[in-house]
């Protein structure tokens, strides 16, 4: 049994995996874990717990305690067989300790969340608490110091998570819990500050005010004190409306709305200027991941569309070349938008005058190249190469990203390939940083970060994540935590326990459906996860829990949606299921692999399936399909999910 312990409030342990509390018996009981939490992993000493636990010990108090630390031992570990040393509430020197992992401990993920300090983690953090700390052990005095530093840290929480909400622009969210905050704890002059900063920022001048003053009058009835510099300056800025009040974040609304406004004045209904304007827009739209990347999706085909029909292949050939979005994954979001979208930069190669400038044509190239990834046509790796050739003749470092960008899609045209999408990422490592193209250097650091996973290079992938995640950060790039999050998961399938893979795998796909990625989500957590099992010696479908409703075995993975790898996973799942001559047919009629960065993983689990049902021609296939990737990870070159060695498969 895996134990939680929560101390943002009473005291409790609970079974992590079924969430029930565990029975701890008598308050002296919990009063003796509430202790060992408060040592945080340090030995206590057994005269030290004593004198704790009772004003005036009993004779009998040291055979007590021992009894009771005999009674938590076995609730916290009941599984533990007799006369083996317990790992959890530990005898050590001359007292105990409680070695909880400080991942189970509520009170230190809510100091690692604030540590962490963005408006998403504080919120976290903040959801973790119940009441007041160990708020059934208030009155002692081991726990005051305790109880002291973590009430301060929730104070601060509160307050920090306001100021990088109006950091953000997002004032208005942060107004309720300051407006409950400051009548809670009226003393704070930073949340009297926030509070009125806020208000003020969504207009609301007057109600600032008076919140200034209630301050003002509070902090003299009550404290016999005059607020702050802090707030009087505040107070006067409010009064004279100062500039600077309304944030970067204001400043950048006030920037946007005069730029559109003499745009407006400037260019009128000229349609052509709007329609590449346009392009520029969505281009980014587009990295802001979830609604926005569908949003410029759809907008894309419209744009496209709209310039066709104006008759003018230049103007075309703009308009489709002018959306370089880096992209990462190998299997398109909408196949028929990609579709379409080929189709037109197709018949605008074909109509481009002849001295059209070339940059015009290895745009075209270059989108031909990545919206046919995942496909086995032949025009797309050919697109690629002649769109890196031109860019390279012009020395347009831009373009010749783009182009990179189409030749790393078309890169996975066989097994073993990662030395060469890492060759790709680093030149777009390189040309990001000399040319302050910061999308295409965190383009090439994930997939160097592929690369490096596929040849179980973790230490280099670390190293790569680290930097894709800074420039993230700088740029604002939210999608890259989606990649980053995975990959951590894909590490602890290598180097963790199961349970461990499993939960990141599952915490990582919680993310998945606001990312606006359908391509990538579709069918990856059951993959994952079955690679897992296969990583671990398990069976493709996991045994059948406790309960009615999960009663048949592999419930979970019948129902799950297995998305575009349904026919590489359907030959192992019905075996698994004894359903052999199914298993066959469907082996006999698995198509090849999309050229994919999971193509090594689809013909291992091919390979699986043809070991189990004894189809030699099928396995001869898989194995010369396989030998170039022998010294990889099967699937790790997606960043994602890994099904172990292909040396194993081999």
């Amino acid at each position: 049994m895996r134990v939680e312990f929560e101390v943002l409030g009473p005291v409790t342990a609970r079974d992590a995996d079924s969430g029930r509390p565990i029975a701890l018996k008598g308050p002296r009981h919990r009063a003796v874990l509430a202790r060992l939490l408060v040592a945080r992993r340090r030995v206590v000493p057994v005269p030290r717990l004593v004198a704790d636990l009772w004003d005036e010990p009993p004779a009998g108090a040291v055979p007590a305690l021992r009894t009771f630390v005999a009674a938590l031992r076995r609730a916290l570990e009941p599984d533990r067989p007799p006369r083996t040393p317990a790992r959890l509430l530990i005898t050590e020197g001359p007292g105990y300790a409680l070695r909880a992992d400080p991942a189970t401990v509520d009170a230190e993920r809510f100091s690692s969340a604030v540590a962490a300090a963005t408006p998403d983690t504080l919120a976290q953090a903040l959801a973790l608490w119940r009441g007041p700390a160990y708020a059934d052990v208030a009155d002692a005095p081991w726990a005051r110091t305790e109880r002291s530093r973590l009430g301060e840290l929730r104070l601060q929480a509160v307050e920090r998570r306001a100021a990088l909400l109006l950091d953000r622009g997002r004032a208005a969210e942060a107004v309720p819990d300051l407006d409950a905050h400051a009548a809670e704890h009226p003393w704070r002059e930073d949340g009297w500050r926030l509070l009125a900063l806020a208000l003020y920022r969504t207009g609301r001048q007057g109600e600032a005010l008076a919140v200034l003053r209630r301050a003002r009058a509070l902090l003299v009835e009550q404290l016999g004190v005059d607020p702050g510099p802090a707030l009087r300056r505040l107070e006067a800025d409010i009064l004279a409306q100062a500039g600077h009040l309304e944030g970067t974040a204001g400043r950048v609304e006030q920037v946007w709305e005069r730029t559109a406004a003499a745009y407006d004045r400037a260019v009128g209904g000229g349609s052509r200027v709007r329609l590449e304007s346009t392009v520029g827009l969505l281009r980014e739209l587009a990295v802001t991941g979830g609604g926005g990347l569908e949003a410029a999706r759809d907008q894309r085909t419209a744009a496209v569309a709209a310039a066709e029909e104006l008759g003018d292949p230049d103007l075309t050939a703009r308009v489709i070349g002018a959306y370089d979005v880096p992209a990462i994954w190998t299997r398109v979001d909408d196949p028929e938008h990609a579709a379409r979208v080929v189709a037109s930069a197709e018949r605008t190669l074909a109509a481009l005058p002849p001295d059209a400038h070339p940059a015009a044509r290895a745009r075209l190239l270059a989108t031909v190249a990545v919206e046919s990834r995942g496909t086995r046509s032949a025009r797309g790796p050919r697109a690629a190469g002649e769109a890196v050739r031109l860019a390279r003749e012009l020395g347009d470092a831009p373009l010749l990203a783009f182009a990179l960008n189409g030749l790393f899609m078309q890169s996975c045209r066989g097994s073993g390939l990662a030395g060469r999408r890492e060759e790709i990422g680093a030149e777009l490592v390189t040309l990001g940083e000399r040319h302050a193209l910061p999308s295409y250097g965190i383009l090439g650091r994930l997939i160097r970060l592929q690369a490096r996973c596929a040849r179980a290079d973790f230490a280099g992938a670390d190293a790569q994540a680290a930097a894709a995640e800074r420039l993230a950060e700088r740029y604002d790039r939210p999608l890259v935590g989606v990649f980053t999050q995975w990959y951590g998961a894909l590490r602890l399938a290598e180097t963790g326990t199961v349970p461990q893979a499993e939960a990141a795998y599952r915490a990582a796909a919680d993310g998945l459906p606001d990312a606006g990625m359908p391509g990538l989500a579709a069918g990856l957590l059951p993959l994952a996860l079955l690679g897992l099992r296969m990583r671990h010696g398990l069976s493709p479908e996991p045994e059948p829990e406790e309960g009615p409703e999960t009663a048949a075995p592999g419930a979970a993975y019948r129902a799950a949606d297995w998305g575009p790898y349904a026919p590489w996973t359907r030959p192992l799942l019905l075996l698994a299921r004894n359903r052999r001559a199914e298993a066959a047919t469907a082996l006999r009629t698995l198509p090849p692999p999309p050229y994919d960065l999971l193509y090594e993983a689809m013909w291992c689990l091919t390979a699986r399936a043809a070991v189990l049902l004894g189809d030699r021609e099928t396995l001869a296939r898989a194995r010369a399909e396989l030998a170039p990737a022998a010294g990889e990870l099967a699937g790790a070159g997606s960043g994602l999910l890994t099904l172990g060695p292909v040396a194993d498969y081999l």
